[in-house]
């Protein structure tokens, strides 16, 4: 007689020590390193029937100081489409987001006061620019042997730059105002190869302008070595988009 068990192992079941590493000494780990984390590079070519060229490129990035704790962000997305009618090659997307925030640890566990910044262009947004930043109380939520929630909350204000085919700007091209922002980080240890990201960020305006809402799910699994599989869902939410666009956008990647 046998096991099946033998032949099949469940990567979901087999829990290790994978994420187990507390904070402490995740620090300790990468103290005086420039930078760690995670990088994505996607590119696409069609060719034939249809005519094509896309472009990812995605970075999460962390930075750890002895009294500092800093992220840094990166998420393009370009895409050029042929035209079948006229020829022309056609941009159909285009897009780049850049973030940054410093956690100072102030001595107590996990808590931590942070300041956050922005930058994102976007063509088909409407909009020229649009920046925030954001300064106030981080700490964690909740703390288990395979979960931990994080979360950071805080005013700040929000500009935004219209895009207007005019060279001569107006007062109404350029909107500024005040908001509060909410930020939520789970992570949820699924096996000694495998994690679970969600993460959310709610920029709620106090000004009547628009109100944000981005929200990434994301399974990751170690393939080789430094090589992993990723499985993300986003979604981007705009209460009061410019024009007649729509209010959310997605990706499946």
């Amino acid at each position: 007689m046998f096991s099946i068990r033998c032949f099949a192992v469940d990567p979901f079941e087999d829990f290790n020590e994978y994420g187990q590493l507390s904070d402490e000494e995740i620090h300790k780990l990468h103290e005086g390193e420039m930078l760690y984390g995670d990088t994505e590079f996607g590119f696409i070519v069609s060719s034939g029937n249809t005519k094509s060229t896309s472009f990812k490129f995605k970075g999460n990035l962390y930075q750890d100081l002895k009294e500092w704790r800093n992220q840094f962000k990166i998420d393009t997305l370009y895409r050029r489409d042929k035209n079948s009618e006229t020829g022309s090659d056609d941009v159909s997307a285009n897009r780049i987001f850049l973030s940054a925030q410093g956690n100072y640890k102030v001595g107590i566990k996990n808590a931590s006061l942070f300041i956050y910044g922005d930058y994102e262009e976007d063509q088909f947004s409407g909009l020229e620019f649009k920046s925030t930043i954001a300064t106030g109380y981080g700490n964690r939520l909740y703390q288990g042997v395979k979960n931990k929630v994080d979360f950071d909350i805080g005013p700040g204000v929000y500009r935004s730059v219209a895009d207007t085919e005019s060279d001569i700007s107006s007062e109404d091209d350029t909107k500024t105002g005040y908001l509060m922002r909410l930020a939520l980080q789970w992570e949820r240890t699924v096996s000694t190869r495998t994690r679970f990201n969600q993460d959310i960020s709610i920029e709620q305006s106090l000004s009547g302008l628009n109100s944000l809402l981005k929200s990434e799910t994301a399974l990751i699994s170690q393939v080789m070595g430094a090589v992993s599989l990723k499985f993300a869902y986003l979604y981007r939410y705009n209460s009061k988009p410019e024009d007649d666009r729509l209010k959310y956008d997605s990706e499946l990647s």
